[in-house]
């Protein structure tokens, strides 16, 4: 039979401290994941971790800058020595404001790429690294149904997301022979306290639900579903691919 179960597993979730991150982590940690989270500053995991513990879960809080290649480097090294191993990492830091390509300056456009491409790339690195050693793991990099199409404002967003998707492929040529599979979700409209503001309008809403035959917006647990069945040994032989939670989008 399938084993979806990640109990007693231990895993990484980047960019932690709100959104999606935050929700995945608790998610995972309620089905028995013991997740180390991290986030810029540290403190703004305080909530989460209490969360966890509360549900009677274990988080442990780490301060990552993805754009600091040194820090991450040091801080999977820490998970590792702490936990005595790294079994999952999910890469859900990212920027996602939108900008008209004419108005797109340099460091907007490095800001957009050194966090959701660079960072993505060097944390699957440091993770990598752990996992080739120990002859296993799972990665799983969340990227975006604009990883696939494209949407109006998006053209740094949507290419940092294609390169994620690019980089996986890659990955998995050359990690899973030994062990390590990795994999990505591709989200569409997920609402957050972060996206309510823009999706609690009626008319971008409306719009939005046009391009969703499922008809609705998605849900956090839509997207920890996905990831904790990546992350799980059910997926042992799904490596290398883009599992899109968009509602029907990109079927279009």
């Amino acid at each position: 039979m399938p084993d979806f179960s990640i109990q007693g597993k231990i895993a990484i979730v980047t960019g932690a401290s709100k959104g999606i991150g935050f929700g995945l982590a608790k998610a995972m940690a309620a089905v028995g994941a013991i997740v180390a989270v991290t986030a810029r500053r540290k403190e703004s995991l305080d909530a989460l971790v209490e969360e966890i513990a509360a549900a009677g879960g274990e988080a442990k809080a780490y301060e990552l800058d993805v754009r600091n290649i040194s820090q991450i480097r040091s801080v999977f090294e820490q998970v590792a020595q702490h936990f005595g191993r790294l079994d999952i990492l999910v890469n859900n830091a990212g920027l996602g404001e939108g900008m008209l390509a004419e108005d797109v300056t340099e460091e907007y456009w490095d800001d957009m790429l050194d966090v959701n491409l660079k960072g993505v790339f060097f944390c699957c690195q440091a993770a990598g690294r752990i996992m080739l050693a120990q002859g296993s793991g799972k990665i799983v990099n969340v990227s975006s149904q604009v990883s696939i199409v494209g949407i109006p404002e998006g053209v740094a967003y949507c290419a940092s997301k294609g390169g994620v998707n690019q980089l996986t492929k890659v990955l998995a040529l050359e990690w899973s022979s030994r062990g390590v599979n990795i994999n990505a979700v591709g989200p569409t409209f997920i609402y957050t306290p972060g996206t309510a503001e823009k999706l609690d309008e009626i008319a971008f809403r409306d719009g939005v639900l046009a391009r969703i035959p499922a008809g609705r917006i998605g849900s956090i647990d839509d997207v920890a579903g996905a990831v904790i069945y990546l992350a799980s040994p059910a997926s042992n032989l799904v490596t290398g691919t883009l599992l899109v939670v968009d509602g029907g989008w990109t079927a279009q």
